[in-house]
């Protein structure tokens, strides 16, 4: 259908230049005698068999050009479109008022060549400013909002179940993602980049053996929580040309959208605090809501191995925090009571200091 179109226009554009330049044409060529030239529709009906010909040649590549066009404008985000149609009309406005007195100078190349130059240059510069400078007037626009508000003015805050969470990589192959969503603790509509989703089919198609179990596994993930359970989930088909990192490019839709990215990992997350971003972190939350455990408490548990100092052993917890058991070594495979003597928190995760019972009942 676009081919179609393309031709019908060549064909209404040659049938115009020839009744406009044929004329012209045949006095340069003088070819007078040629009288069937004289009538303005055999002009207009030669111009458009010759621009129909053209076609045949030039109709691919026209429609090939529209068709890019068109999947840049649908891949680029919203605000990136607007605000760069924004600037372009801003700078033919501009152009157009430039070129009103270059007209009244009776000097032929400033009357033909130089408004179509500067028309071009204007709008073009208007587009790039107003594309490249679009985070800064988003934050002007805003600005009055935040005046008011500081002045005291009461304003709705958006629900929780509103805002948008924007997943990582690596938090789709974790996986614990899905069962959260499904204890309803994570409200609000899941974002899935379309970037994300490039690298995940790039790690499922890798030739390593255990990064493409992880991709499909975080593709069976994604396929669960969009399936299964009662979540509202989108696609964001836009992305950053300009950013190569995944990373950067989740920062930056975050920043576009005020949406808030869930992670676990912890480079993403010091970038998004220092460049103020919301942050949600999978292990943070799997810290939280581990069983507090104070000293002086009984627990029974299973030594599994020993430790890395003498006759020590260790354990673990349900939710795989480790428990070492001072001399516990001889207790290894068995489930014996120990009493927690203290507890240190890590940046990998809790770690439990304590000693079996009968040894606490012996001192």
């Amino acid at each position: 259908m676009l081919k179609r179109i393309v031709q019908l226009f060549f064909i209404i554009t040659g049938g115009a230049l020839g009744i406009l330049f044929i004329p012209e044409i045949v006095d340069l060529l003088r070819l007078q005698d040629i009288a069937i030239l004289d009538k303005s529709y055999m002009r207009a009906l030669l111009g458009a068999l010759i621009f129909f010909i053209l076609t045949f040649w030039l109709v691919d590549y026209i429609v090939d050009f529209i068709h890019w066009v068109e999947e840049s404008l649908v891949k680029a985000p919203v605000t990136d479109v607007l605000f760069g149609s924004f600037g372009l009309i801003l700078g033919l406005i501009v152009a157009y008022l430039v070129v009103i007195p270059l007209n009244k100078i009776q000097i032929q190349i400033v009357n033909t060549v130089l408004p179509i130059f500067l028309t071009i240059l204007l709008g073009y510069l208007g587009f790039q400013v107003g594309f490249k400078k679009r985070d800064e007037l988003v934050s002007l626009f805003s600005m009055p909002a935040r005046i008011a508000k500081k002045k005291g003015q009461e304003d709705e805050a958006e629900p929780l179940s509103h805002s948008l969470k924007i997943l990582d990589t690596s938090v789709i192959i974790d996986g614990r993602i899905a069962d959260i969503c499904q204890t309803g603790f994570l409200e609000g509509t899941i974002v899935i980049p379309q970037f994300v989703l490039e690298e995940l089919q790039h790690i499922a198609d890798s030739s390593d053996v255990l990064k493409r179990n992880r991709g499909r596994r975080g593709l069976d993930i994604l396929n669960r929580i969009q399936k299964e359970l009662a979540i509202k989930v989108e696609i964001y088909e836009g992305d950053f040309e300009e950013i190569q990192e995944v990373d950067s490019k989740l920062v930056k839709l975050a920043k576009l959208t005020s949406g808030v990215v869930v992670t676990n990992d912890f480079n993403l997350n010091k970038v998004c605090e220092l460049q103020g971003v919301s942050v949600l972190n999978i292990n943070d939350l799997a810290n939280a809501v581990k069983p507090i455990v104070l000293p002086g408490e009984e627990m029974n548990v299973l030594v599994i191995k020993d430790g890395k100092e003498h006759n020590q052993g260790i354990a673990y917890l349900d939710d795989g925090t480790m428990i070492v058991v001072e001399e516990g070594r001889n207790y290894i495979g068995k489930n014996i009571d120990v009493v927690v003597t203290s507890v240190l928190q890590t940046s990998a995760g809790r770690m439990i200091f304590a000693k079996p019972k009968l040894l606490e009942k012996a001192l």
